[in-house]
């Protein structure tokens, strides 16, 4: 569809720059080949909204044989959702689901009381160079789903809110924002969106949410005068009304946040939660290793080898 025109921002001036609340420099990690940046958790922010975590993974090209190999871990407290440019996942989990994970599609697994999952470039992906290039993050739950069933959802590209208009194109990915809601079940008020922008092209952030943030993949921003480059993401403070204008070699964005949870969350390994107390039990669960009548399962088809709880 195309842009609504109502929506076109002005840009802030004067100081409206001291809408920004925080900026994130994610930190890099080279897992062998393959480099992680991590934006959330940040030492000065834990969350935005409900998104807890917060990981650009690559750009990395990959040789005929390698790949990634994530093999079967736990999670609790969560919801995750790996939003990929370029490449493809294999995804398992001890749903039974067993899904590719493909670029502008979305694969929303609700971890809730507990599943285990693996993520893998494997099959015919690995017969040849390939590469990798997206985004993984997590979503905390409010404490009344926390215990929920497990589930997965998938939502493909095609199906997902499209804007288009005045140089930019905007995918909405999860919850709801610029008039436009996406399609699959979340448990609180978020928005989450991939944006383009041409060079000089405007995008106002949506106002009807109280934590907004933006982390920029490729290209650059401004925001009254101040340039954010690649691999920088800004926190603005609620209420404000911002927008964002792209450099000369234009942009590409990912918006994210939503209401704020009550209260912060504990985070051990792939574990999320409102307690220690359930943070322990799931540690002990996974300790126990009983996959046929245990709290954890392992994923059919991939459950020759698992993750074991760090010391």
């Amino acid at each position: 569809m195309s842009w609504n025109p109502v929506l076109d921002p002005d840009c802030p001036i004067g100081d409206a720059v001291d809408a920004i609340d925080t900026i994130i420099v994610p930190r890099a990690r080279d897992l062998g080949g393959f480099e992680v940046r991590r934006a959330l958790p940040a030492p000065k922010r834990q969350m935005v909204g409900p998104f807890i975590f917060f990981d650009q993974m690559g750009p990395a090209e990959f040789l005929t044989g390698k790949g990634i190999d994530v093999r079967p871990h736990p999670h609790i407290g969560l919801a995750t959702v790996t939003y990929l440019y370029r490449g493809t996942i294999h995804h398992r989990d001890s749903l039974g689901t067993d899904q590719w994970i493909e670029p502008g599609a979305v694969n929303w697994m609700v971890a809730g009381h507990g599943i285990t999952h693996s993520e893998r470039t494997d099959g015919d992906v690995r017969k040849k160079p390939h590469s990798l290039f997206g985004i993984q993050t997590w979503v905390a739950l409010p404490e009344e789903a926390e215990d929920n069933p497990a589930a997965f959802e998938h939502a493909p590209k095609d199906t997902l809110p499209f804007m288009t208009g005045e140089g930019k194109e905007v995918r909405l990915i999860l919850g709801n924002a610029w008039g436009e809601k996406a399609p699959v079940k979340t448990f609180s008020e978020i928005f989450y969106a991939d944006a383009v922008l041409q060079p000089d092209a405007q995008i106002p952030l949506p106002d009807e949410h109280e934590d907004r943030g933006v982390y920029v993949v490729t290209g650059s921003v401004t925001v009254a005068g101040e340039t954010f480059d690649a691999g920088q993401m800004m926190v603005f403070r609620p209420g404000d009304r911002i927008s964002l204008k792209a450099g000369a070699g234009g942009a590409r964005l990912m918006l994210l946040g939503g209401a704020t949870l009550n209260g912060s969350r504990h985070i051990w390994w792939n574990f999320v939660a409102s307690s220690r107390e359930r943070i322990d039990a799931a540690k002990e669960a996974w300790r126990a290793g009983d996959w046929a009548h245990g709290r954890f399962r392992l994923p059919p088809g991939d459950d020759a080898e698992f993750i074991p709880l760090p010391d």
